[in-house]
């Protein structure tokens, strides 16, 4: 029985195995083991017998706005549902906080646009806020605002956002 649940620190390493399965084939971005455990407490993983097969985080970038990031299922999973209920999970999490809208840099546009993500151009804020985020060292917020800064060190994936 897989179980989907937040993050404990004792999860990174599993986190860790799966980034580190994907980011080779560039479908994943890596992440340095330290910054998993600084995030941890934005992680849901899914545990099947003690071991984690799946991950995905929420990354609030503002208000009212979210980021879905280092969403993976062990490739014997995949296919099986564990990433909807991964997934599920973090939509979830992210109404419970008061997020309005959720952000992603992915190429599973089909999986993602099974879930209400709908591919999108330009920026989806306005210009007071994207002034505030340019402020932000955050990756993820200079892929969402399609910033030329990062086009070099993104995989050039699609964004898509969904509204809650």
């Amino acid at each position: 029985m897989i179980e989907i649940r937040p993050a404990k620190a004792t999860d990174v390493k599993g986190i860790r195995k799966l980034i580190d399965t994907y980011a080779p084939q560039r479908r994943l971005l890596s992440k340095e083991t330290v910054t998993l455990y600084e995030s941890v407490q934005e992680f849901t993983v899914a545990v099947e017998d003690g071991e984690v097969v799946g991950c995905g985080a929420l990354h609030v970038l503002w208000e009212d706005l979210a980021e879905v990031r280092t969403v993976a299922v062990a490739q014997h999973l995949r296919g099986q549902g564990v990433g909807h209920r991964i997934l599920e999970a973090i939509v979830d999490r992210a109404r419970e906080i008061g997020v309005k809208r959720i952000f992603c840099l992915t190429f599973e546009t089909d999986f993602f646009g099974r879930h209400g993500f709908e591919e999108i151009q330009g920026t989806p804020v306005d210009s007071e806020v994207y002034t505030q985020l340019l402020h932000s060292y955050d990756t993820g917020i200079a892929e969402f605002l399609d910033l030329e800064s990062v086009k070099p060190n993104t995989l050039g994936n699609t964004r898509m956002l969904k509204i809650l």
